[in-house]
């Protein structure tokens, strides 16, 4: 592939700006060309991408003082706006003269970037993946106007450009993906310029948004669109206070670094209704609770590192007692491996999905309070904290990776690359935050890909509570051959799986309306639902005791995942005083549930 920058564009209003400033703080800049005004950084704007590639006089000097071949310089000839040939006339009178016959990078050479480290051997490899060109597009920050710029429209899926809009009057399109002067052409496509400039005579309709608006919207080519995750502007096109204002504001994005850490949190979470259905095309009700929390810390380095967490990942142990009795607890799997699988799963996705990340290295570690191995979500909260934390690093929006997407996503990490045992429940609900309720349903994750997914209010909520094993088995085995007997059609299992989502709907209305002693009916008839379903052997004697003992008190008991641990609702306090003594006397722990909301309030009612 061959590299073009393009630096022969006429700024009249920029030029003539800095010659008539009164205030002479740019009068050294008189005369010169747009691409060797100072960049980011103390740079003039052509280092930057030269130095990114790698691979008259005013030009020729700077070739020479950057090693750069003399004889690449292509002159147009043009010293006047009115001389000028256009850009798409000057890329192919480079091509011509140059007898190029290639794969073609075409860059504007005077165009300011915000972040300095982007990748572009991605952009080398997404445009290869492809089977046509390549544009590269941004999400216009606050106070652009697309009326401004080139915007397309992409499909999320193929990431193929269906529409491109050359900077649209105001009010016609709500899109906000802007399209730079950086493109990638293939060999084949070249001939498509000489064509373009036969059909436009004028130097004025020369442009590349004009050349890509012909070649996708009537020739309809396949250009793909690959984006950026970073703010671009082009000086020929702004006068000296915009330029200015662009290249103080990127050079204060640029001062910040290295950036203050970035921590994010992930809930645990409770099924309150409907699991483990989540993995049977059923419906669920859950919610995050702020008792237990996962938390990962990212700060910028040099390298990339991932520290382990000095009890969930030990090294070093007292003795061979010590290292038995820990074993014996904790397993031998700690959190390292879900930070590893998490940056290797995002690299992966943005690969895929056509964003190019910086060149920025950073030190992950976290810490986490959710009792391992009780099925509460722990190993998801900590790849959900883990992503939180790598899309702010990335800026990566909500519209590159949606909630229902993200969820998906956490759930691939555990399945493809750590071959954990899972279901989508837990990753919604961390993803939404909150009570949520979810359709798994058949139909809707064939046709979109993920379920129904709706927050549901929580400003009053009954005492819910907690209590879990403090010597817990692998909770994993909870599943046994469930779900082989459901892909085999046995209609006990595929009838049961229909029942936990009708008592989902149900439950989900007596939240609605505040009916707790029916709520309360309804999680013991979930739990009967279960156990008749997956049995005593293979729900365990300490998840079975719990619930018992729950029932002595007259309170509703179900467990809220894999097992290990069992919610409940008592609506009688005194009795909820003297179950709580009871469960730590049987040596387990105990806990009143506090409810994590997003909004800010928690969520229980006056009885708590």
């Amino acid at each position: 592939m061959i590299c073009i920058l393009l630096v022969a564009g006429h700024g009249t209003v920029l030029e003539t700006q800095i010659k008539n400033d009164a205030t002479g703080l740019y009068g050294q800049l008189t005369g010169v060309p747009k691409a060797l005004l100072p960049g980011i950084g103390g740079k003039k704007i052509l280092d930057f991408w030269w130095e990114t590639v790698n691979t008259y006089k005013h030009y020729e000097r700077w070739a020479t003082a950057n090693d750069f071949p003399v004889e690449n310089v292509v002159n147009d000839g043009s010293t006047t706006l009115e001389g000028r040939l256009g850009a798409v006339a000057d890329l192919e009178l480079a091509i011509r003269s140059r007898k190029l016959q290639d794969d073609i990078m075409v860059i504007a050479g005077d165009m300011l970037c915000a972040d300095q480290n982007f990748d572009i051997a991605q952009v080398l490899r997404f445009f290869r993946s492809k089977p046509g060109e390549l544009a590269i597009y941004y999400e216009l920050e606050e106070g652009e106007k697309s009326s401004s710029r080139g915007i397309v429209e992409v499909c999320p899926e193929t990431h193929r450009i269906s529409r491109f809009l050359e900077k649209p009057q105001e009010g016609v399109t709500a899109l906000r993906l802007a399209s730079v002067v950086f493109y990638c052409l293939r060999k084949a496509t070249l001939p498509y310029l000489s064509d373009f400039l036969t059909l436009q005579p004028q130097a004025q309709d020369r442009t590349f948004g004009r050349f890509w608006e012909w070649i996708i919207n009537e020739e309809k080519l396949p250009v793909f669109g690959m984006k950026l995750p970073t703010g671009f502007q082009l000086i020929g096109q702004v006068g000296l206070s915009d330029y200015t204002k662009w290249l103080a504001h990127y050079s204060a994005q640029q001062q910040q670094c290295p950036a203050k850490p970035i921590t994010c949190r992930s809930y645990a979470r409770v099924g309150l209704m409907g699991n483990p259905s989540d993995g049977f095309n059923g419906k669920t009700i859950a919610m995050t609770i702020s008792n237990f929390w996962a938390e990962v810390t990212l700060m910028e380095s040099q390298a990339l590192v991932l520290l382990p967490h000095p009890l969930n990942d030990p090294t070093e142990f007292g003795s061979l007692q010590d290292l038995y009795c820990i074993s014996r607890k904790e397993g031998y799997l700690g959190g390292l491996r879900l930070l590893q699988a998490t940056c290797k799963k995002f690299y992966q996705f943005c690969s895929k999905q056509g964003i190019a990340l910086t060149k920025q290295n950073f030190t992950l570690k976290y810490d986490t309070n959710i009792p391992r191995q009780v099925g509460l979500a722990g190993s998801s909260a900590i790849v959900s904290a883990t992503l939180k934390c790598l899309m702010k690093f990335y800026n990566i929006t909500e519209s590159d990776l949606p909630k229902p997407t993200r969820a998906n996503f956490i759930l691939n990490v555990e399945t493809d690359e750590l071959f954990i045992t899972a279901g989508l429940q837990d990753r919604v609900v961390q993803v939404y935050e909150g009570l949520v309720y979810m359709d798994f349903s058949k139909q809707l994750m064939d046709e979109q890909g993920y379920g129904d997914y709706i927050p549901m209010d929580m400003s009053s909520l009954p005492p819910f509570w907690l209590a879990y094993l403090s010597d817990p088995s692998d909770s994993g085995r909870i599943h046994s051959n469930v779900r082989q007997r459901w892909l085999n059609g046995e209609a006990e299992v595929v009838e049961a799986m229909k029942s936990f989502a009708g008592l989902t709907d149900q439950a989900r209305v007596a939240l609605q309306g505040m009916d707790w002693s029916r709520l309360a009916q309804l999680m013991d008839e979930n739990f009967a639902l279960r156990l008749s379903v997956y049995t005593e052997d293979c729900l365990g004697p300490g998840n079975l005791k719990m619930v018992q003992l729950a029932r002595q008190f007259g309170s509703a008991a179900k467990l809220p995942g894999s097992g290990g641990a069992v919610v409940g609702l008592c609506l009688d306090q005194v009795r909820l005083v003297e179950m709580r003594r009871a469960f730590q006397e049987a040596g387990c722990v105990f806990c009143v549930i506090v409810p994590y909301n997003p909004s800010g309030t928690i969520g229980t009612n006056s009885q708590d």
